[in-house]
């Protein structure tokens, strides 16, 4: 992996779009529990195609498929823990694969680990009451973090963390590999609360401190969250403490969790105009979640331009 001390956010960088959901837009089933890690075992074509689409709108900073593959998830589902460490390798190599396609451009990749919660498959990443130890979240994090440190990944992705334990357990888990840089991303409901919370309710100020306080952490963040509320919520990352700042959130589109099924419209251009506002207020790296996909990455990179 990239040293942290190689890896600077001086300038403003555009991350990719939603890999999961892109990945259904091209008609690939990721209805099962291992969700898009089906893919890189059936069909890595596809997820170098959403990689190279990313490219191609303007990213420079690639998040590999790898949000919900663990040796956990693997392992309640009969397969073996090396084939979640080689999923991991995979994840890696096929954005790889896509960045050398653009040998000119300066291409990050980020790999992206997802909370504990995602390897459970029950959505508790939204909530993040786990039913484990802490001593379980640490060693849940230093099995992924100990393959990807020996992979072509340039810093590491915590993402939907949604809470103030795992943002702890996920530090200590990185306590072997010191030179290793990683960012911190929280998901957060709204805005609206007093001190605008996590989604297991500690104030996001709080959470941001301490992953702000790790020697890895060279970025803290919000994603999977309504764009509506990131100006805010940079504003409250701003006073926490003075790392870049990376914002990913989802396209607008809202979830109705009793009918599984997304409502409302994705509108790319206004997700542009409001990419404007999030640089700056003062977020350094800028990209989309859920249901995002190039044309919304396409607008942020105009922006930057």
């Amino acid at each position: 992996m990239t040293s942290r001390d190689q890896l600077e956010f001086k300038q403003a960088r555009v991350l990719d779009g939603g890999m999961a959901s892109e990945l259904e837009f091209l008609g690939a089933d990721i209805t099962g529990p291992l969700w898009s890690a089906h893919i890189l075992e059936d069909a890595p074509e596809r997820v170098i195609a959403v990689h190279r689409a990313y490219l191609e709108a303007g990213a420079d900073v690639l998040l590999t498929a790898s949000y919900q593959v663990s040796r956990q998830g693997y392992a309640e589902f009969g397969l073996e823990p090396h084939r979640a460490d080689q999923a991991l390798f995979r994840s890696v190599e096929l954005a790889s694969t896509a960045r050398d396609e653009f040998p000119e451009r300066e291409v990050l990749i980020a790999a992206s680990l997802g909370p504990y919660g995602a390897a459970l498959h029950d959505g508790s990443e939204y909530h993040g009451n786990y039913n484990c130890t802490y001593a379980d979240l640490v060693r849940y994090h230093q099995e992924r973090i100990a393959v990807l440190s020996e992979s072509k990944a340039d810093l590491l992705a915590f993402e939907t963390l949604p809470s103030l334990e795992e943002a702890r357990a996920v530090g200590e888990a990185l306590q072997s590999w010191p030179n290793i840089a990683a960012w911190f991303s929280f998901t957060c409901p709204d805005a609206r609360a007093a001190h605008m919370q996590v989604a297991h309710s500690e104030p996001l100020r709080d959470c941001a401190k301490v992953a702000a306080s790790f020697p890895q952490t060279i970025a803290v963040g919000i994603n999977c969250t309504q764009p509506r509320w990131l100006p805010a919520l940079i504003a409250e990352l701003r006073q926490a403490s003075d790392k870049p700042i990376v914002v990913y959130p989802n396209s607008g589109e809202g979830w109705d969790a009793g009918a599984r099924r997304w409502t409302g419209s994705a509108d790319p251009e206004e997700f542009g105009k409001q990419a404007r506002q999030w640089y700056a207020a003062g977020a350094q790296l800028v990209g989309g979640c859920c249901r995002t996909r190039p044309e919304h990455i396409r607008q942020v990179a105009a922006v930057v331009r």
